[in-house]
């Protein structure tokens, strides 16, 4: 049982500390190189919805279980994200199992879904959201 107890303590400590360092490196100086310009550029058309809701022009993508809203400038620096939508508080380690962005033509669907460490399955948190404007999401 202690022994146990110490080597989960262990495990713990070593993901919280790998995930740390990715907090102390800095942002590179060339935009196009950001992690956000990367997961625009790269992101496949299921986890972005660049089109018109609600007669507003919209961009969104779906980025690590969480759904944003991008206002767009004339560089990529200057590009706001916005959090439109994300799945509810899980108080264990989570990482992203499933995303998604749909559109039917009037009505965007995102699926997001998190997973316990640990677990099998899907999901500790997360559901399928709708909205018709992009800003006001219901959950199913």
């Amino acid at each position: 049982m202690n022994f146990l107890f110490w080597r989960c303590l262990a495990l713990t400590l070593v993901i919280v500390g790998l995930v740390g360092c990715d907090f102390l490196t800095p942002e590179p100086a060339d935009p196009l190189l950001r992690k956000r310009a990367i997961a625009i550029r790269e992101s496949p058309p299921g986890l972005i919805f660049d089109g018109e809701l609600a007669g507003q022009r919209i961009f969104l993508i779906a980025h690590d279980c969480e759904v944003f809203s991008v206002t767009r400038a004339p560089t990529q620096e200057a590009a706001e994200w916005t959090s439109v939508v994300k799945p509810e508080f899980y108080p264990f380690f989570t990482v992203c199992d499933r995303q998604s962005l749909t559109f039917d033509g009037r009505v965007l669907t995102a699926v997001l879904g998190r997973q316990a460490i640990g677990a099998g399955g899907c999901c500790a948190s997360g559901g399928t959201y709708r909205s018709v404007d992009g800003r006001v999401w219901k959950k199913e």
